[in-house]
Order: C-alpha cells, then sequence, then structure tokens
C-alpha cells in the first residue's frame, strides 16, 4: 500500500513539473519569439541526448536480463526460464501488443506526412487513431499482468519481466501525455506545415517507444522461452 501511494504520488509529481516545462516552452516560441534558430537546435540536441539517455537506462535492464538468460546458475537450476514458471506465449497477447503499437507508429507517422502536405482533417483522423491504439495497448498489457502466472518475487526471471515491461508502460504512459499536449496544440493552430517542432519531438519518442518494445517482444517473449 505504501509503495502505491509513493508510486502514484512521485508519478503526479513529475506530470506536473512535465506540464510546467511545456507550458513555459510554449509560451516562449507562441508568444514571444524566443525560439530563434540557435534556441530551436539547442532543444533539439536536447530532445535527442533525452532519448538516447533512455535507450541506455532500458540497456541496463537488457544486461541483466542477458547476463541471467546466457548463463543460468544452479539458482536457476541450469534452465531458462526456470523450472516452475510458465512464460507466456508469444503468439498471443505480446504479438496482437506488437501490432497494435507498430500501428499506432504507422499513425503518428501519416499525422506528420499529412501536416507537411496541410491536410488537416487527416492529420486529425490518424492523430485518433494513433492515441486510441496506445491506449488500447497499455489496457492489453494490463490484462496480460492479471492473467500472468507470475510475479515480481519470482526470483530473476519474474523481476527482469516485469522491471522491463514496467518500465516500457511508464514510458507509453509519458508518450500518451506527450501526444495528447500535442494534439490539443494542433487544434488551437498552434502548428504549421515549416514549423511543428513539438509534434516532431513526440513522434520521435513515440518511435523510441516503438522500438524498445520489438526488442522487448524478441528477446523477453520470444528468445526467452
Amino acid at each position: 500500500m505504501v509503495f502505491f501511494f509513493f508510486f502514484f504520488f512521485f508519478f503526479f509529481v513529475l506530470v506536473i513539473i512535465c506540464i510546467q516545462w511545456w507550458r513555459d516552452i510554449i509560451r516562449e516560441s507562441l508568444y514571444e519569439g524566443a525560439h530563434s534558430f540557435r534556441v530551436s537546435r539547442g532543444l533539439r540536441l536536447g530532445v535527442i541526448s533525452f532519448i538516447i539517455s533512455e535507450f541506455f537506462f532500458f540497456v541496463s535492464f537488457f544486461w541483466i536480463y542477458f547476463y541471467f538468460r546466457l548463463s543460468p546458475d544452479l539458482r536457476l537450476g541450469f534452465s531458462w526460464p526456470p523450472m516452475g514458471v510458465t512464460v507466456v506465449n508469444f503468439i498471443g497477447v505480446p504479438f496482437l501488443n506488437t501490432l497494435i503499437l507498430l500501428s499506432s507508429g504507422f499513425f503518428i507517422t501519416w499525422s506528420h506526412y499529412s501536416l507537411l502536405l496541410g491536410r488537416r482533417s487527416m492529420i486529425n483522423i490518424s492523430y485518433i487513431f494513433c492515441l486510441i491504439m496506445g491506449v488500447y495497448f497499455f489496457v492489453i498489457q494490463i490484462y496480460e499482468y492479471y492473467e500472468l502466472c507470475f510475479d515480481f518475487s519470482d526470483g530473476v526471471f519474474g523481476c527482469s519481466f516485469f522491471i522491463l515491461t514496467g518500465f516500457h508502460g511508464f514510458h507509453v504512459i509519458f508518450g500518451l501525455i506527450f501526444l495528447c499536449l500535442n494534439y490539443f496544440r494542433f487544434l488551437y493552430s498552434n502548428f504549421s506545415f515549416l514549423r511543428f517542432y513539438g509534434l516532431e519531438y513526440s513522434i520521435w519518442y513515440w518511435h523510441f517507444v516503438d522500438l524498445v518494445w520489438l526488442f522487448l517482444y524478441i528477446f523477453l517473449y520470444w528468445w526467452g522461452i
């Protein structure tokens, strides 16, 4: 109970910080005209550096997983997955989630392309489909957790599984918030076909989330059996 309290409390604080930071960035760009070419380039490099840091964040957890997956010791019964653990069928829910998340990436890319062509109605449709797919992915992930036959306390296998998929789910939530913010900015005509940095950064982040899930599906679900 205490764990959930602190989790939601710090998650709420994180969301508040993000909203205030995005508010200031939007205000500087739209109303103050402070985003010169040099400032925009700095923001772009900042977003790229942030995504790279997130990539290495997942690399550290994959490193742990590969260490025990490639050399299971006596405590794991010299087998992977450990004896008594029933793994998830990679053809079932994980494959469905892969199709859903890749479809959301396709729709957000379609929105980007439509913005370049100035097709406002097409942007609206494809963007909404992307958000629906993202929320649907998260709901299916929760359903998968509910149906699992192991939990976080089931040794290294359960710990690595829930850390990797759980942090990915957290990044999905953050990506959806980022996309929703830019969708409302689109509705208020904050973007044009020449200047849409905020939307572009959210698309980069969402494709990063897609890429991480592909690694999870291949190594955790398909190769992990």
